[in-house]
């Protein structure tokens, strides 16, 4: 029931006020994150919670498979009010394994205004149709392509002109591709990240990472170290 929400949110405040009776004031005393993070909309991909940053210390902007398209008015007010406002340091595109947006698009289902939004997803796929015909598993080509998006997008961003006119008149800003696993919580560095023009011409995808078998678990893969913070900032 919606009633539910409103008392849960009573209980969360006056819980959060007793543990720490400065908080909401704190919180409410200015917005300054690092970190502008552009995720997917799923629910199971809590931005704050898998990095372990409170409110206040990540900027977020989800939609369907975490794209960053040029011509989308809702990311690029985000973008320019992160890199000219809030002055972030660092962009995290984050995809998620098994990505639902991925997978409809893979299905060959029409699935309405979606089809329309995933058509990048979709000439990704025909980019890469040689490397999917190899791949017999399912989940494996979605998630083949869960990381070639997130590949896709961080090229797309560091080509955007509110990251370019960032870069010339240099700010310090570097973009990161990673992708989350919900079978085991943990964040992939796909090792693509971009910190200037020049690396953003030299950008190319690196190999695929080990990926699930269907209904088994991930090969090992280390943890990602996220970007570090500036002197005097912690969690």
């Amino acid at each position: 029931m919606i009633e539910d929400l409103l008392r849960n949110n009573l209980d969360w405040a006056a819980t959060r006020t007793r543990l720490d009776p400065e908080y909401f004031r704190r919180l409410s005393a200015q917005q300054s994150p690092e970190y502008l993070w552009i995720g997917c909309s799923d629910s199971r991909v809590p931005a704050n919670e898998i990095v372990g940053l409170q409110p206040g210390e990540l900027f977020v902007h989800r939609n369907v498979a975490n794209l960053a398209p040029a011509q989308d008015m809702n990311l690029l007010a985000v973008l320019q009010f992160a890199l000219e406002s809030l002055k972030v340091r660092h962009i995290i595109v984050c995809g998620h394994y098994g990505c639902g947006g991925v997978r409809a698009v893979l299905d060959g289902q029409r699935h309405g205004i979606l089809d329309h939004w995933m058509q990048r997803v979709q000439r990704l796929c025909e980019d890469h149709q040689a490397d999917l015909d190899a791949i017999h598993d399912p989940e494996t080509r979605v998630n083949f392509i869960c990381e070639k998006n997130v590949l896709a997008q961080v090229r797309a961003l560091s080509r955007n002109p509110f990251v370019t006119d960032a870069w010339r008149r240099g700010q310090a800003v570097s973009i990161h591709g990673w992708i989350y696993s919900i079978r085991d919580g943990l964040v992939r560095d796909l090792e693509t990240t971009v910190s200037d023009a020049g690396e953003a011409g030299r950008l190319r995808a690196p190999l695929p990472l080990p990926l699930p078998r269907r209904g088994g678990s991930h090969r090992t893969a280390a943890r990602p170290r996220p970007p570090r913070l500036a002197p005097g900032r912690t969690k």
